[in-house]
């Protein structure tokens, strides 16, 4: 007698029932579907993407997720989570009778692909392609309804034409602090020609200055210029680092090599010309606030004074939020780098230099070029560090404190970064910790200029921290011609300010912590500058005929390593090996001439800093983007008064650097007329994380999750016991579940279900493999409910709901509708489980309506088994574009609800009432209820609480 397998067994019984083989055939078919008959086209109101003028007067969705980056190691499940989220919500839109732009496109320049290639010699176009190739047969896999004609990629140079181009935009602009917006530079070279504008720092005319001359003046106006940086160099590696590259000993992250501080010819944008308007803009957009928070803080406006103190007949300008303590600045501290530090450090110590301010040094200069090497080695991260041991040295010259004479030595410390202010602070020590830790290791006096109010004493020798307080009132403060004594904070600013700009010592001004955006890169995968270089080393754009500037081919991708401790040495980029490339002869418009092409690459930033902008016209070879197309899609509107995309996802980690480059760059295209949206993003939404438990050996090594065995609450790996911590989801921690797996078990729809049902989207969630079959389920359920798993044959019936179905398809329909346009994915489905578990309990055959509804209700979250089913119920047109159904308020409202009446906080009876009832109502209804009655047993009543209809809470005397 044979055994029977009882899954081949149950296969036989029910050969129609929805299983992942059957999942897989339908997915496969109806993508197919979708691709060939463009179902997620969407239309342009013109241009080669023109179509239906009905679709296109529908009210508009722009949707978009963060650019991906096509890795070699290809997606795990947490990389689709916002992807799937924005796919649920543009079906959703489109069923709402939207015309829906949902695409996808790839960020494939940066350091990756780059790092490949120099250790395979693999061209990093060659892998970067093959991983686009992979990404996008993954993404379509889950069924993500995107209009692929309009897709790219940041590497294909009919993209990054328009990237150079918009380069150029801004180089060829500048940025009018009266007018408020960037103009032409030509405006302005018309203005120094017309006499109009003096020309800054000269006398002479502008037609009698040199081609350099007026390079140079217009270098300090253009929003994209070139100029000797401050930054991370590691001789080690060959290339200039990000601080966050460094380590806080001054190596690099990545080989552990020394990192010097160096200045080299950098490319910039002139980000911080806009720092009002990307602050002010904020304001109208639809952002989490934490979001916004970052982008402030980071931009870091902040009032004050700019304040000068004299020196050896010049000056050392500070700029201070407070110019109120000024008469307790006892010192001055310059930033290392600063250029003033050679011009005022003398050949030898003056009289009554303490020992402790020379660092052991028998010079200044000693002192100065000791502690120069030493901060060089530091990142401005470290630097910026509450260390604590202070350290600095005098330099050997005093400035005088211009309130009250008296002369203050001048110090050089790298906590003070040249980067921030004017690189120079007047150290207050009475009222800022560092400088009072400072001081205090330093010998320096501490000048007590504000009344403590917690009982210290106005004594600084028996202080143990500095004390700086708003509430407090001002004393010691009295000069020539000014006196603060008495004053409170908030006033004595307005009068300290008003006498130094009387004196014509300083003036009230904005500072802000934002720095402009270093814009050049050692490396070869990016974006090459149309910028060339004449023989005087002018600068001079490539016209626009010349563009796209294609990335030549070189032989060697890495850039030129040095001996690490040997500071002295320069970057060597790879395109500047291309001799043939670098030097070229151009006819810039007068005739051919000899130049050298700029051989350092744009970051990788540039090419997402305006991609939302191609998806709308993908395919114009004569402008960026068509302005008509633009304004449909992204131009300002009610509730969105900058334009911008509709919905934006992704990931919180991008808060300031990407999203505030996007801004500024949408901003300077604004300002010159190009777009018709002054900020690209109207409404973002920043998705959780999927995380994933990590198992780590005895030495820490991760080992495979996959195969870690639970035994009485510990976790074993080939026997050996094993820590298990929640984190990252990767292919380094050995923990990455890939979305092919998930699809080839379940299908795609079952993993598009479980990844939106985990929670609330903006919240991280740990991955568990063996809860995705619950979502299976109720698939199989939804399929049992509308096909005969026996027969195949669809079990509808053209009959009328009942009541019961009636209300609990309405509450469904309401619920999940309001859930899905708030984008609460996972309680949308939780409605769906709800009613589908209703329809199975209470047994035979679905009425034809409510099929339909319920198959429409998941079809933004299942697509493919409803694009099946719907097929299925007889209909022939796709249900992606079907109608969402609308609820009937009648059945929607409960005819009674169930009011508990407590008393004493315990529950004594429970009454079916109106959900219309009104307080006084239900408080009679409830006090004369025979159980109330009872339970109250004659006593009498000091309080009724009534929250109708649900509730009414009594207190007896």
């Amino acid at each position: 007698m044979s055994e029977t397998n009882p899954a081949a067994a149950a296969e036989a019984a029910a050969p129609h029932r929805y299983t992942a083989a059957m999942a897989a055939e339908i997915e496969a078919r109806w993508q197919d579907f979708w691709d060939a008959e463009g179902t997620y086209a969407a239309p342009n109101p013109k241009g080669d993407l023109a179509g239906d003028p009905a679709v296109v007067a529908r009210p508009k969705k722009f949707i978009m997720d963060m650019f991906p980056y096509p890795s070699g190691a290809g997606l795990h499940v947490g990389h689709p989570l916002g992807y799937i989220a924005t796919d649920v919500f543009a079906r959703f839109q489109r069923m709402t009778g939207h015309n829906v732009l949902h695409t996808l496109g790839f960020d494939a320049f940066g350091l990756p692909a780059e790092q490949y290639a120099v250790q395979t010699g693999t061209h990093p176009r060659v892998s970067t392609e093959a991983n686009i190739e992979n990404m996008k047969v993954q993404l379509r896999r889950l069924g993500l309804g995107h209009d692929k004609r309009r897709s790219f990629a940041t590497i294909d140079p009919d993209y990054y034409k328009w990237t150079q181009w918009i380069f150029l935009q801004i180089f060829n602009s500048w940025y009018d602090d009266e007018a408020k917006k960037a103009r032409p530079i030509a405006e302005l070279v018309a203005a120094f020609e017309s006499g109009e504008r003096a020309v800054p720092g000269h006398t002479r005319a502008w037609s009698e200055l040199s081609a350099a001359e007026r390079a140079d003046v217009l270098g300090e106006y253009r929003l994209a210029y070139a100029s000797d940086a401050p930054v991370n160099w590691c001789p080690g590696l060959g290339t200039v680092l990000a601080n966050e590259e460094v380590t806080a000993e001054g190596r690099s992250e990545r080989g552990n090599f020394p990192v010097f501080k160096a200045k080299l010819r950098q490319w910039n944008m002139r980000i911080t010309a806009y720092a009002d308007r990307l602050l002010d803009d904020l304001t109208e957009l639809d952002w989490p606030e934490a979001i916004k928070l970052q982008q402030r803080n980071w931009i870091g406006r902040s009032e004050g004074a700019r304040v000068d103190f004299p020196i050896d007949g010049e000056r050392i300008t500070v700029f201070t939020t407070r110019p109120d303590t000024l008469f307790g600045a006892s010192y001055m501290v310059l930033a290392p780098e600063h250029p003033l530090v050679d011009k005022f450090t003398p050949d030898a110590w003056p009289e009554g230099t303490r020992d402790v301010w020379t660092g052991g040094h028998a010079t200044p200069a000693e002192a100065v070029a000791a502690y120069r090497a030493q901060a060089a080695s530091k990142s401005d991260v470290e630097r910026q560090a509450e260390a604590k041991d202070k350290t600095g040295v005098f330099i050997g010259s005093y400035a005088t404190n211009p309130v009250n004479g008296e002369k203050i030595p001048v110090f050089i410390a790298d906590y003070v970064l040249m980067g921030y202010g004017t690189g120079a602070i007047m150290a207050v020590p009475a009222g800022d910790q560092r400088d009072f830790e400072f001081a205090r290791a330093f010998e320096l006096p501490i000048v007590c200029i504000v009344e403590p109010t917690d009982g210290r004493g106005t004594d600084t020798s028996t202080w143990e921290n500095a004390f700086g307080s708003y509430d407090a009132k001002i004393i010691n403060s009295t000069g020539e011609g000014v006196s603060l004594d008495g004053l409170g904070v908030a006033e004595a600013k307005v009068r300290i300010t008003e006498w130094l700009e009387r004196k014509g010592i300083g003036e009230g001004t904005v500072n802000f912590r934002l720095r402009d955006w270093l814009f050049s890169r050692q490396r070869y995968w990016g974006e090459p500058f149309p910028i060339v270089y004449d023989e005087d080393g002018i600068a001079h754009p490539l016209p626009e005929s010349m563009l796209p500037l294609e990335l030549p081919e070189v032989e060697d991708y890495s850039p030129r390593t040095f001996d690490p401790d040997d500071a002295d040495t320069q970057p060597e980029t790879p395109l500047s090996r291309n001799e043939e490339w670098v030097n070229v002869t151009l006819d810039l418009g007068d005739g051919p001439k000899r130049y050298r092409r700029e051989t350092n690459t744009m970051p990788n930033w540039a090419g997402s800093c305006w991609y939302e902008l191609r998806y709308l016209d993908p395919h114009n070879s004569e402008q960026l983007v068509d302005l008509e197309i633009e304004q449909y899609w992204m131009g300002p509107r009610e509730g969105q008064p900058h334009g911008g995309v509709d919905l934006y996802v992704g990931g919180a980690e991008h808060a300031v650097l990407h999203l505030l480059y996007a801004r500024f760059w949408s901003k300077v295209l604004f300002d010159l007329g190009h777009v018709s949206s002054a900020e690209p993003f109207h409404k973002l939404f920043n998705q959780g994380m999927i995380q994933a438990y990590v198992y780590r050996d005895s030495r820490g090594i991760a080992v495979p999750a996959a195969e870690v065995e639970e035994r009485d609450g510990a976790y074993y790996y080939q026997g050996e016991k094993v820590s298990r911590l929640l984190g990252k989801m990767g292919k380094s921690l050995k923990n990455a579940v890939t979305p092919d797996e998930i699809c080839a078990e379940y299908g795609a729809d079952t993993l598009r279900l479980y990844e939106m049902a985990m929670g609330p989207l903006d919240v991280s969630r740990p991955w568990d493999t063996r809860a995705v079959v619950g979502q299976f389920r109720l698939l199989q359920r939804l399929w049992r409910n509308v096909v005969d798993e026996a027969t195949g044959a669809v079990t509808v019936v053209d009959a009328e709901p009942d009541e019961d179905t009636l209300r609990a398809l309405h509450k469904a329909i309401d619920g999940v509708r309001g859930d899905l346009e708030g984008m609460r994915f996972n309680t949308a489905i939780a409605k769906v489980t709800e009613l589908n578990n209703h329809l199975t309990k209470a047994g035979g055959a679905l009425p034809r309506s409510v099929a339909e509804s319920l198959v429409l209700m998941a079809a933004p979250l299942a697509p493919h088994i409803a694009e099946e089913l719907w097929r299925k119920l007889g209909r022939t047109d796709s249900v992606v574009h079907q109608d969402f159904p609308v609820a009937d308020p009648a059945y929607v409202v409960d005819e009674t609800v169930t009011c508990v009446v407590q008393i004493k906080g315990k529950v004594k009876a429970r009454l079916e009432v109106s959900p219309a009832i009104s307080e006084e109502e239900l408080e009679k209804v409830a006090l004369s209820d025979e159980k109330v009655v009872a339970a109250l047993d004659g006593a009498g009543i000091r309080k009724v609480i009534v929250r109708a209809p649900k509730l009414v809470n009594i207190v007896p005397a």
